[in-house]
């Protein structure tokens, strides 16, 4: 009896296991069954603490294990001994919103006062974030059209997420009404806000714009520009061949604002150095960031790569590939895609391939977009065979190619009268439901006239 008293687990000491935990399945078999070998009575179920409750919803969220992260919430409900607290169901809301899951997220929202637990605005605009995530431009307005039934009102966090679906609409004046509104409704603008504005204004080519913004924003509100503001402002000035002035307020972020300067900047600055035709800067830009202790990782190499292969220069391209590795950092599979498109747009095909095949072998798996770019590029050389065969293997692994380019790929194939591959190509197509009306357009007009064919089209289609 003794043995067994030291050995149970209390609902105290079950919260530090679950957050020592790392294995999230790990962690579900011990909130499960805390005490395995216990004798205790089953009259006396364990008593979770919220805090438990809270870790382990986090960890199966986290792992984008939801089905059982639900049976923890219903669990959850069934207690009486505590109210859970809001911030738990934001949680939730904002692992279903990483996931694209945003039917869920919603529905979340909605059950939260059935676990007795009041609404705000934090979990409200949470929502909010979670579906600006899912591109939900439609069901945001919705919400905040009628965001007096939720008892709650609108806060800067909510018409920071309204002002950026108007930009990402390209509605730049409805995102600047917003912005006037803000003061009317006593609400103060914060970084988030103009950082908003600043990029979409920048993005529209409205650069002269965004820096007077800026200008009201320090001397105005007192607000400083936070990073993705000034990241916005260089590629505004690099896009417009302004390199000299991005690289001051590069120099400015860190002497006047002390905004800590990271990859995304010096990979806007390099890109904006190979635009402006001075890549031989490019080496003194690696030197700065690790002197400044921002180590290089795939982005800014990336960049170089973009740069030498939009000069089809592929030996340097490649020469970076190897220089990533040698300096301790991986490519990605943007490293492999951006130089496998440059030797497709190059007219270097079979370099192309030859990579694609070793990216297994480079511990890089090939995504949708390498697929894409290989077969786009086996249609325009009109190498229908290896095209079908990528075709497959692509379709195999979840990929949907271009509709043009299966277009282009059924043209062909009709032209040169490969019926029998023909037959193999929309049969494939038509098991994953992605032959739309379009590619059967090709297929009758280029096959129907030709009389020698119908009989053996008519096999195929039937």
């Amino acid at each position: 009896m003794v043995l067994e008293n030291l050995q149970k687990i209390s609902p105290f000491r079950l919260s530090s296991l679950l957050r020592l935990q790392k294995n999230p399945k790990l962690a579900l078999q011990l909130f499960q069954n805390p005490n395995p070998n216990s004798t205790t009575s089953i009259s006396k179920p364990f008593r979770y603490s919220l805090l438990s409750y809270d870790l382990i919803i986090t960890k199966l969220g986290k792992a984008k294990m939801f089905n059982e992260m639900e049976q923890i919430l219903n669990q959850m409900n069934q207690e009486t001994r505590f109210v859970p607290k809001e911030i738990i169901f934001c949680n939730v809301i904002s692992f279903y919103g990483r996931a694209r899951l945003c039917q869920e997220a919603v529905k979340i929202f909605d059950r939260i006062t059935s676990f007795r637990c009041e609404r705000t605005i934090k979990s409200l605009n949470t929502l909010l974030n979670a579906l600006l995530k899912c591109k939900e431009f439609g069901k945001i307005r919705e919400i905040y059209l009628n965001i007096n039934q939720y008892g709650v009102v609108a806060d800067v966090c909510t018409y920071n997420v309204l002002i950026n679906v108007c930009c990402c609409c390209d509605e730049f004046n409805d995102a600047w009404n917003l912005f006037v509104e803000m003061p009317k409704k006593g609400i103060r603008p914060n970084d988030v806000t103009f950082a908003t504005l600043i990029s979409a204004l920048c993005l529209n080519g409205k650069v002269d714009e965004a820096f007077r913004l800026k200008e009201d924003m320090v001397k105005k509100y007192g607000l400083k520009p936070n990073a993705y503001a000034y990241t916005s402002l260089i590629k505004g000035l690099c896009k417009v061949n302004k390199v000299d002035l991005a690289f001051k307020i590069k120099d400015e972020m860190v002497l006047e604002m002390k905004v800590r300067l990271d990859t995304a900047v010096y990979s806007t600055l390099i890109s904006g150095l190979f635009r402006a035709g001075r890549k031989g800067e490019v080496v003194g830009v690696l030197e700065e960031m690790r002197k400044n202790g921002c180590k290089p990782d795939t982005v800014p190499y990336n960049a170089m790569i973009s740069g030498y292969c939009n000069e089809k220069d592929f030996e340097s391209a490649f020469g970076v590939l190897k220089e990533i590795v040698e300096k301790g950092c991986k490519p990605d599979v943007i490293s492999y895609n951006v130089i496998i498109s440059g030797l497709c747009k190059g007219g270097q095909l079979q370099e192309a391939l030859d990579l694609f095949e070793d990216m297994p072998k480079r511990d890089c798996v090939p995504d949708i977009v390498t697929y894409r770019t290989i077969f786009d590029g086996l249609c325009d050389k009109s190498d229908f065979d290896e095209a079908e065969f990528i075709l497959d293997e692509m379709l195999f692994k979840g990929h949907v190619p271009h509709v043009s380019s299966v277009n282009k790929l059924i043209d062909g194939l009709c032209r040169e009268g490969k019926l029998k591959l023909l037959g193999s190509v929309l049969n494939s197509l038509a098991n994953r439901n992605i032959v739309d009306l379009s590619t059967w357009q090709t297929v009758i007009t280029n096959v129907c006239p030709k009389a020698e064919l119908s009989n053996s089209f008519e096999r195929l289609v039937i």
